[in-house]
C-alpha cells in the first residue's frame, strides 16, 4: 500500500492506494474508497534480438569417429590425470579386478582395475606420462 498527499484547487487530499491490476486501482481519499481507472501510455520495451548468419557445417563436422579396435579389450583412464606406477607389463596374465596401474589424479592415487581377465598385449603408456580421460592406457588380449 502506497500513500501520497495531493493539493487539488488548495485542498489538501490523503490518498492511500490498496490495490492496483492492469488499469484499474482501488484507492482510499481522505476515508472514502474509490475504484479508479489508470490512463498511462505504454512503453514499448525493446528486446534486442541476436542477430548473426547460419552455422554452415563441414562435410564429416559433428561426427563422431570410433577408435579402431586395439584387438583385445582396451583400458582407459578413467580420468585425467598421470601414470604414477605400473603393476604390469606385457605378457602378464591378469584376473579381473586385478590392479593394472596407479593414476594420480587431483592430487590421489587411484588404482585402475582389469574389468577382463586375460594377458597385457600392449602397454601404451610408460610412468610419468600424463594422460586425458579416456585415453587408451593398454590392452587386453
Amino acid at each position: 500500500m502506497k500513500k501520497f498527499d495531493f493539493t487539488i484547487n488548495g485542498n489538501k487530499y490523503s490518498v492511500d492506494i490498496k490495490e492496483f491490476e492492469d488499469e484499474q486501482a482501488t484507492i482510499h481519499v481522505n476515508g472514502t474508497e474509490y475504484l479508479v481507472e489508470v490512463h498511462q501510455e505504454k512503453k514499448r520495451v525493446k528486446t534486442p534480438k541476436l542477430v548473426r548468419e547460419n552455422v554452415v557445417r563441414q562435410p564429416g563436422e559433428g561426427h563422431i569417429a570410433k577408435k579402431a579396435s586395439p584387438g583385445g579389450f582396451p583400458v582407459e583412464a578413467p580420468l585425467p590425470g598421470s601414470i604414477f606406477k605400473m603393476k604390469v607389463k606385457e605378457g602378464d596374465t591378469v584376473a579381473k579386478g586385478d590392479s593394472l596401474l596407479i593414476l594420480e589424479a587431483m592430487k590421489m592415487e587411484n588404482d585402475v582395475l582389469a574389468d577382463q581377465a586375460g594377458v597385457i598385449k600392449e602397454i601404451k603408456v610408460k610412468e610419468g606420462d600424463a594422460v586425458l580421460q579416456n585415453d587408451l592406457l593398454l590392452v587386453i588380449g
